[in-house]
């Protein structure tokens, strides 16, 4: 795009330089076309949605994921941003901390931390939940990049300290690296549905991972999350 401005830049020029002699028109023409090209180029924020298989889009068709549906969501809103799936089904946060080095490529502009759910379905202790999460939250410091942290609300079936105890990392560290936090990635799904019998309108099969309606749920709610995270990105 660069070397088709230039061309059509470098035309013009010599037109105008022989019809009036103005060399230095020509020259400033010439650094305004490469400089808009290079903005409009910067326009577009990465996002990276770090996560497990709901970030990944367990079970659903292609497009019916979350980020695809994220992607569209923002893309509605007019937001210039490429959102890359970085959720891999089963993935702990231990899982996420090994690989979050070679997420945050140079061209990731923001990334969306959504961990924990399988930590919480193996009963893993809390405490080293919030030490993976914590290593997530530094490397993105560290990388300069904005980030949004995506809790979780969880059952009292490890009894009660256990659950407090999860669901606190997540403002705890959002507090400490001074992050924005969605507070529940199905929070839209549980209030829309109300009871857990009408859930299972919005649930696969296994009553756990998000339809393709459930996931425009949770999406169309954390969407603006999102959204100020693409705008506080320098």
């Amino acid at each position: 795009m660069e070397r088709t401005g230039s061309v059509i830049a470098g035309a013009f020029c010599r037109i105008n330089a022989f019809a009036y002699g103005a060399v230095l028109r020509c020259s400033n023409l010439l650094a305004a076309v490469l400089l808009t090209t290079t903005l409009a180029q910067a326009e577009t924020v990465t996002v990276a949605a770090l996560g497990d298989s709901l970030t990944q889009g367990y079970g659903l068709p292609q497009a019916d994921g979350f980020v695809p549906q994220l992607q569209t969501w923002l893309a509605d809103q007019g937001a210039d941003v490429n959102v890359i799936n970085a959720g891999v089904s089963g993935d702990t946060t231990a899982g996420g901390l090994s690989r979050v080095g070679w997420t945050l490529t140079p061209e990731v502009d923001a990334m969306i931390v959504a961990l924990g759910g399988n930590d919480y379905l193996r009963g893993l202790d809390p405490a080293i939940s919030r030490a993976n999460l914590d290593g997530i939250l530094a490397a993105g410091q560290e990388a300069g990049v904005a980030m949004l942290l995506v809790g979780l609300t969880v059952g009292g079936n490890y009894g009660q300290d256990y659950k407090q105890d999860f669901e606190n990392m997540y403002a705890d560290l959002a507090a400490k690296y001074d992050v924005p936090l969605y507070p529940d990635f199905l929070g839209a799904l549980r209030a829309e549905a109300g009871t857990q019998d009408a859930a299972r309108a919005y649930l696969q099969a296994d009553g756990i991972h998000p339809n393709r309606e459930g996931v425009s749920l949770i999406t169309a709610a954390i969407g603006p999350s999102v959204l100020a995270l693409v705008n506080a990105v320098p």
